[in-house]
């Protein structure tokens, strides 16, 4: 604990309130809104950091899933709410909010935690790494034509007044894409109400294969005051989900056909998207730089290796350091028939958060070893672990939270 700093979990709808309004202004940027953060948190789950009684900083997470390679989806907390007023920063609170709430949720049995980070230097420390990237991208439509063998796709729908969270959580609960997670009640509300609050019309609209709901797109105009005089009419997709290639050729079909648009700007994608692929003219999809997205933490180390596929049969030994859980602290022998604890000598040897970032296949071992990142015990290790580990796809949540 910093000095007399008490960290404990909040109570009640009051002290949930005062901490949401401590992580705003603790993120400078964020707009002050009329919120009943008790409707978009969990009971017991939010940490407050407290001086003398008076909530100074906080540290929140939902219960949830996420989708490791193979498809298993395994028990994850969402972390969010991080912050620290800025009369109480260099304390140390972070430190210890972020201790606590991992033991916390190695207490619940959640296998990981993931984040997604306001600073890029905060979270390696406490054994987070950056398992999935991913990139925006702005479609000239004049210039982008879909090439003929891009499926027909199916009923695409209008739900803009009438959509519903129930509706939408529907079709992205079936998500099986390594790196989704599970969007809990209070993210959905969240969403609900911040498009409510916008001027600025939210349009919606649903892919329908066979009858069946598998897909949907959120976007919206920009610069609507200028609209009908800009020499560039901007429209944003802020959430594209499609659960498999016919809904997402559907929703391509839907967007760049949008009358009196000029661009289709999406604000987040997979790092290996196949959209550029899709069309005639690559060069009409300017793909914007990668940055990081997942940060990931594996709270149950030996739980998160068994979860996983692996493509090869030949083993790696991996020690594992973990400074702030140390029961995960040990060597795990790994191989695509059992993962388990062993008292072989290592192959390689990583900090927690270097295991994390190779977790989901979106960072290659070699990269990591090349950065000074990984200890190799033996020859032809790094190979063996970027055989292990690689997937067919680039991991990507799609999610912010």
């Amino acid at each position: 604990m910093s000095g007399d700093i008490q960290i404990r979990p909040l109570n009640g709808p009051d002290e949930v309130g005062a901490a949401f309004r401590v992580f705003l202004r603790a993120m400078v940027g964020l707009p002050f809104r009329d919120l009943d953060a008790a409707e978009l948190t969990e009971p017991g789950r939010y940490l407050g950091a407290l001086d003398s009684g008076q909530i100074v900083g906080g540290a929140d997470s939902y219960t949830s899933w996420l989708v490791v390679p193979g498809g298993a989806r395994v028990p994850h907390a969402a972390v969010t709410h991080v912050g620290v007023l800025p009369t109480h920063r260099r304390r140390g609170i972070v430190r210890d909010l972020i201790t606590r709430q991992l033991r916390d949720v190695a207490a619940r049995g959640e296998v990981v935690a993931s984040l997604r980070a306001s600073e890029a230097v905060i979270y390696e420390r406490f054994g987070y790494g950056v398992a999935s990237s991913a990139q925006s991208a702005r479609v000239t439509l004049k210039r982008a034509t879909l090439r003929a063998e891009v499926a027909a796709g199916g009923e695409v729908r209008l739900v803009d007044g009438g959509v519903t969270s129930e509706l939408l959580d529907g079709i992205y609960r079936q998500a099986a894409w390594t790196g989704a997670i599970h969007r809990p009640d209070g993210w959905w509300r969240l969403a609900q109400i911040l498009r409510d609050a916008d001027s600025t019309s939210h349009y919606v609209v649903v892919h329908r294969t066979d009858g069946v709901d598998d897909g949907y797109a959120i976007y919206r105009p920009e610069n609507t005051g200028g609209w009908f005089t800009s020499p560039e009419k901007v429209v944003t997709v802020s959430d594209f989900v499609a659960l498999n290639d016919n809904a997402r050729a559907g929703l391509w079909r839907h967007l760049l056909a949008l009358d009196l648009v000029d661009v289709v700007a999406f604000d987040s994608l997979a790092l290996d998207d196949v959209l550029p692929l899709a069309v005639l003219d690559r060069r009409s999809v300017a793909l914007g730089p990668a940055h990081d997205e997942t940060w990931l933490r594996l709270v149950d180390v030996e739980a998160a290796l068994r979860a996983r596929t692996y493509d090869s049969d030949d083993p790696v030994v991996i020690e594992v350091r973990d400074a702030v859980l140390p029961a995960n602290n040990g060597s795990y022998e790994v191989s695509a028939k059992q993962t388990n604890l062993t008292n072989s000598d290592p192959d390689l040897t990583v900090d927690v958060a270097t295991l994390a970032a190779a977790y989901l296949g979106g960072t290659r071992w070699r990269h990591l070893a090349a950065a000074g990142r990984v200890v190799a015990h033996t020859p032809e290790a790094v190979r063996r672990a970027d055989a292990l580990f690689g997937t067919a796809s680039h991991p990507y949540a799609g999610t912010v939270f």
